[in-house]
């Protein structure tokens, strides 16, 4: 095994049974395994470990929203594995859903918003103590589910960003947004 990137990595994810969790122009095309489930296959984004985007982003207003329509539910950012978790302690639910093509400064990096973060079924997995919570994707899926690229309306929670400008970010540094207009 090595802890460099293959230049042409394949990626397979079990379909998730809720709807919202594949488009479904994939899960028309998934096959069984050797255990049966039915999988999905593609390709990773060139010379890394990532599906799609190298920085993941979250808001604690999204976190919090999901949290209202499943009380009994963990939403600890954790489960989502963020790169960068951005405090927004008022305001409505999703804010960063209408952050796309902004370009957005915390610490010495800039960078630019992409596309929203489809979920797989990692969130809903165990992490730490945390317990394994099949609710927590069936909320994402029943309370968020957005356009994304042409794959059609699919279950997010935060935004894919670009890196313009490496730099060094560190917790507490401010954010500030350019959103072109």
């Amino acid at each position: 095994m090595s802890d460099k990137p293959p230049e042409h990595g394949a990626l397979e994810r079990a379909v998730p049974a809720y709807e919202g969790g594949l488009p479904d122009v994939l899960r028309a095309k998934a096959s069984p395994d050797e255990t049966g489930d039915l999988i999905t296959s593609g390709r990773v984004a060139p010379g890394t470990f990532f599906d799609y985007g190298t920085v993941h982003l979250v808001t604690t207003a999204s976190l919090r929203r999901l949290h209202q329509a499943y009380p009994a539910g963990d939403f600890a950012p954790r489960r989502f594995r963020p790169n960068l978790v951005i405090d927004l302690p008022g305001g409505p639910g999703f804010p960063e859903g209408s952050w796309p093509g902004a370009t957005l400064r915390t610490g010495e990096a800039l960078f630019r918003v992409t596309v929203p973060t489809p979920r797989c079924v990692v969130p809903a997995l165990r992490h730490g103590e945390l317990p394994a919570d099949p609710g927590i994707m069936r909320t994402v899926a029943r309370e968020h589910r957005v356009p994304v690229l042409a794959l059609g309306p699919l279950s997010c929670v935060g935004v894919y960003l670009d890196v313009l400008e490496p730099g060094t970010v560190r917790t507490g540094d401010p954010v500030t947004m350019d959103t072109g207009e």
